[in-house]
C-alpha cells in the first residue's frame, strides 16, 4: 500500500471513529443485550433469499456487459462474463477504490481486447446505474403515497426537492452523453487546453476521462441495444431494492416492515456512505443506514444498528467468498489482480489523445 492510500485510510478510520462516537453517545441507552437478542431472532430463510437476489443481479450485470460487447464479440457467453463481475466485486469489497479496475481488466483478459476499451465501458455502465437509480427513486417521490406515508412526512418534502435535483442531473448528463457522442474529441481537446494550466496532467487527464466515455457510448448500437441497456439497469436495482426488504423483512419487527418504494431511500443513503468506506470493513454505508432507519423510519437503535449490519453483509460483502472461490479456481491473486488494473488504468490514462 503506498503513502497516498495510508494517509486516505487514516483519515477515513479517523471520521468514521468520531462518528460512531457521536452515534452511540447520541443513543446513550442503546443496549447490546437487545442488540444481540434482536439480530438472533433473524429468519435465516429471508437472508438466503436476499443472497439469491444479490447474485442474480451479478448475472444481469454479465448480461448487460454482453450487451456491450455484441459488437466486437457477438459470441460471448453471459456465464463467462459472470466469474469477471463477481471476482471484481469481491476485490472492491475487500480492498475498496484499489479493486474497482478488476471487472474491466478481467473481461479485456477473456475477451481478449484492449484494457482502455473495457474501461470504456466501465463508465458507461456507472452511468446507466447512476441513471437506472435515480429514474427508480424519482418514481418512488412522485408517484402517489409511496414516500409520503415514511413515518416522519417532513423529511418527504426534503426528499421532493432531491427528486429534482437528480432529474435535472440527469437531465445534464443525457445532454453531455448526445454532446460527446457527436464531438466528443473536440470536448475533449477543449477541456484539456481549458484546465491544463491549474495542475500537472490535470488537463490531459480529464480529456482522457471523455475520450473514455465516447469510447464506451460506441458500444451503444442503436435504440433496442439502449433500451435493453436502460431496462437491465432498471432490473438491476430493482432486484437489489428486493434484496433491501427481504433483509428488513427477516426481523419480523413492524418499524421494519418497509416497502420497497420507501427502501430506495436506505438504498441511497448507503451508496452516499460507501464514499467514506475502509477496505473489507466499510463503515460509511453501515452507518449512513443506521442512521436513517434510526431517523427516517423510527426503529429503535439496536434493530437499526443490527439491520444496517447485516444489509451491507448482505449486499456488499456476500459476493466474498464465491468469489475467492471463484479466483482460485482460475488461480487468480486479488491483490495481483488489483494491483496490475491499476497500472493499467494509469497507463491509460497516460495515453497520448489518438
Amino acid at each position: 500500500m503506498d503513502k497516498k492510500r495510508i494517509v486516505a485510510s487514516a483519515v477515513v478510520f479517523l471520521i468514521l471513529a468520531a462518528l460512531v462516537y457521536l452515534q452511540y453517545r447520541h443513543w446513550q441507552s442503546f443496549d447490546w443485550s437487545t442488540f444481540w437478542s434482536q439480530t438472533h431472532r433473524i429468519r435465516k430463510i429471508h437472508i438466503v433469499h436476499a443472497v439469491a437476489l444479490v447474485y442474480g443481479a451479478y448475472v444481469l450485470r454479465a448480461l448487460r456487459w454482453k450487451i456491450f460487447l455484441k459488437p466486437v464479440r457477438p459470441k460471448v457467453k453471459v456465464l463467462e462474463l459472470v466469474p469477471p463481475m463477481m471476482i471484481g466485486f469481491t476485490g472492491l469489497a475487500m480492498f475498496g477504490r484499489a479493486g474497482e479496475f478488476i471487472r474491466p481488466y478481467l473481461v479485456a483478459r477473456r475477451t481478449d481486447l484492449t484494457f482502455s476499451s473495457q474501461l470504456a465501458v466501465w463508465v458507461v455502465e456507472r452511468v446507466f446505474d447512476v441513471g437506472a437509480f435515480a429514474f427508480l427513486i424519482v418514481l418512488a417521490i412522485f408517484l402517489p403515497s409511496a414516500l409520503q406515508s415514511i413515518p416522519h412526512p417532513e423529511y418527504y418534502r426534503q426528499l421532493r426537492d432531491a427528486g429534482f435535483f437528480l432529474i435535472g442531473g440527469v437531465a445534464a448528463a443525457a445532454a453531455a452523453a448526445v454532446l460527446i457522442s457527436r464531438s466528443g474529441d473536440a470536448i475533449a481537446l477543449w477541456i484539456e487546453k481549458r484546465f491544463s494550466h491549474l495542475s500537472s496532467g490535470l488537463g490531459h487527464r480529464l480529456a482522457q476521462k471523455v475520450r473514455e466515455f465516447g469510447e464506451g457510448l460506441d458500444t451503444i448500437h442503436g435504440p433496442l441495444s439502449l433500451l435493453s441497456l436502460a431496462l437491465l439497469s432498471v432490473g438491476i436495482w430493482y432486484v437489489t431494492a428486493l434484496a433491501y426488504q427481504e433483509v428488513t423483512h427477516s426481523y419480523g419487527a413492524a418499524s421494519l416492515e418497509i416497502p420497497v418504494s420507501q427502501l430506495l431511500i436506505l438504498m441511497g443513503a448507503s451508496m452516499a456512505g460507501s464514499m467514506l468506506q475502509l477496505p473489507a470493513v466499510g463503515g460509511g454505508s453501515q452507518m449512513a443506514t443506521i442512521a436513517t432507519l434510526s431517523a427516517v423510519f423510527d426503529v429503535p437503535p439496536e434493530l437499526a444498528a443490527s439491520c444496517g449490519i447485516l444489509l451491507w453483509l448482505v449486499t456488499f460483502a456476500a459476493v466474498i467468498p464465491v468469489g475467492i472461490i471463484l479466483a482460485h479456481h482460475e488461480r487468480l491473486s486479488l491483490r495481483k489482480l488489483s494491483a496490475e488494473s491499476h497500472q493499467a488504468e494509469v497507463a491509460v490514462e497516460a495515453l497520448p489523445p489518438s
